[in-house]
């Protein structure tokens, strides 16, 4: 027993990680035999090798972006920038003054605001005692900004990220972080004047991308609750069934009568009158007529506001221009519990899910699902199933500001309209473009400085190249050159070539001295000319027209995205 108790009074300095050393031990053996009470010699043998403890092991990381979320460079943030800059501009013809809001809310602004979408916010972890969630769009945030600074009336834009907790199709342009462009007129005006220009802003955006083969589905959120009251619809299930209704442009009319009665739990005489009105589309004067026509319909009170409301807003909209990309569909319902008044997305051909395969169209219902679900749970992409989806959308939204407001009678009620457009969504079709991904260069220079010479007092000229350099810079004209010395003339060409600069700018060892440099358009094969010598006090203004004429007076991002129209 007392052998046990010295052992244990000694266990420490073994487990110390005292090297494995001869002396060590002896020391070890010393503590032992100082320990004892007792001077008998210590019969214990002394351990050849003491280990010392295993360094931790490197942490293994998996490197990869979290599902729905990718990484951006090179010539995709080219494209990227491009239609950001051209969006903007699009925005501040408007008159649109930009903001900025907080990634993340309170928990309770964001709730309760989009219907069954709901389920698909990011919750955060509580941090300082307060519930909040990522924004799942940038209208919820800018209502709570109009009630809480008391704003009357703004044209705002604002360019973010969101985050919805959506199953991905990365290929589609359907991701979990992803940018949005929203432009919003909030104040009290003429009816339908807002609701016209925000339909202008939607339509001269997408042509400003390039985008010309378009539809802008439009519809009014009165009109279907009036049809659906006429139907038989019961007020809490308006918004279950408008959700149903939503879906037609994915599936067809025998499948979202299906969900109406057996999932959303609607008489099916109910389901069929609704299907007799949400399948009409056309002319937004061929529609109005004939909803006017069905004197049933146009007494609902809700019903008539709305075609009203369609009748004011056809001569502003003839006025802008923009009739001709509309189609009036009145099965467009827009799931999001916030809509008042007129809604609408903008859908091209891509826009589709991608018809089955014969294969697929030979098996069952319940097979098909059980496939789909499958693919979901394994796969981070569901590209193959499904389109690209409205790139744009939007709608008037009068009551958002006043949920905020309480009791304030100043801001209580504030109309509100706007439109959003899905980058990434724009990005897909964008990229798609024959010869668009080629054409991307991953830098803006549009100059390349180079140094000629040789010889024993050859110095390469590296000082005069930064002074060059910093001309051109100054003078608003992107350039750069070789961190080297003496740059072999084949490098120099390569480094150009690589960059896709349009231009070189040649610094040779006779002409500098004298004050002239040589100006070279690249890039033209067989047609390149010897360039063109010009005095070092002329080269910004030179350059610079040979930049805008190689453009024909267009700016680098329309000239990219325009590239294939």
């Amino acid at each position: 027993m007392r052998s046990f108790n010295r052992i244990n009074s000694i266990r420490p300095y073994f487990e110390s990680g005292l090297k494995s050393s001869i002396t060590s031990a002896s020391k070890v053996l010393a503590a032992y035999q100082m320990s004892t009470e007792s001077t008998a010699p210590v019969e214990t043998a002394v351990p050849a090798k003491v280990r010392a403890p295993k360094a931790p092991a490197a942490p293994q990381f998996t490197l990869k972006t979290p599902k729905g979320t990718k990484d951006w460079a090179d010539k995709d943030m080219t494209i990227r920038s491009a239609i950001f800059e051209t969006i903007t501009k699009v925005f501040k013809r408007h008159g649109g003054v930009t903001i900025d809001t907080p990634v993340f809310e309170l928990r309770e602004i964001l709730s309760g605001k989009y219907g069954e979408d709901s389920k698909l916010i990011y919750n955060l972890e509580d941090q300082g005692g307060e519930l909040t969630s990522l924004r799942y769009d940038l209208t919820v945030p800018f209502a709570r900004f109009v009630a809480m600074n008391g704003i009357q009336n703004i044209k705002r834009y604002h360019i973010a990220k969101v985050y919805r907790r959506d199953q991905p199709a990365m290929t589609k342009g359907r991701m979990r972080e992803f940018y949005q462009c929203d432009f919003d007129i909030a104040g009290s005006y003429e009816n339908m004047v807002a609701d016209s220009e925000i339909l202008s802003i939607a339509a001269e955006g997408l042509t400003a991308l390039g985008i010309e083969d378009f539809t802008i589905k439009v519809n009014h959120r009165k009109i279907l609750d009036g049809i659906f009251q006429h139907c038989g619809v019961k007020e809490q299930d308006v918004r279950k069934v408008s959700s149903a209704v939503d879906k037609l442009d994915k599936a067809p009319w025998s499948e979202v009568k299906k969900e109406m009665v057996v999932e959303k739990g609607q008489p099916e005489e109910v389901a069929d009158r609704i299907g007799e009105y949400v399948l009409i589309k056309g002319t937004i004067s061929d529609v109005i007529n004939k909803l006017k026509a069905d004197s049933a319909l146009s007494s609902n009170a809700s019903a008539a506001q709305g075609i009203a409301d369609m009748e004011t807003a056809l001569p502003y909209l003839e006025a802008f221009g923009v009739t001709k990309h509309i189609s009036f569909d009145l099965s467009l319902a827009r799931g999001l519990d916030y809509y008042t008044g007129l809604i609408y997305e903008a859908v091209t051909a891509a826009s589709a899910p991608p018809e089955p395969s014969s294969k697929e169209a030979q098996s069952s219902n319940a097979n098909k699902k059980s496939k789909k679900a499958k693919k979901l749970d394994d796969d981070d992409d569901n590209s193959e199933n499904v389109g690209v989806g409205s790139i744009l959308a939007g709608g008037r939204y009068d009551n958002l500001v006043g949920m905020f407001a309480g009791t304030s009678k100043k801001n209580a009620s504030i109309p509100c309209v706007g439109v959003s457009f899905g980058v990434e969504r724009l990005f897909s079709l964008i990229k798609a473009r024959p010869g668009l991904y080629d054409n991307a260069r991953s830098t803006s220079t549009q100059v390349f400085l180079m140094a000629f010479g040789g010889g024993p007092t050859w110095t390469g000229f590296l000082n005069e190249r930064l002074s060059v350099a910093k001309l051109l810079w100054d003078g608003g004209v992107e350039a750069e050159f070789m961190y080297k010395t003496k740059p072999k003339t084949p490098k120099q060409f390569e480094a150009a070539e690589k960059s896709g600069c349009p231009f070189a700018v040649i610094l040779g060892q006779e002409e500098y001295p004298k004050g002239i440099v040589k100006v070279k358009e690249l890039g033209m094969g067989s047609d390149a000319d010897q360039g063109t010598d010009v005095p070092l006090e002329q080269l910004v203004d030179f350059v610079k027209a040979k930049i805008a004429a190689r453009n024909n007076g267009i700016d680098s991002a329309l000239q990219l995205l325009r590239l294939d129209n």
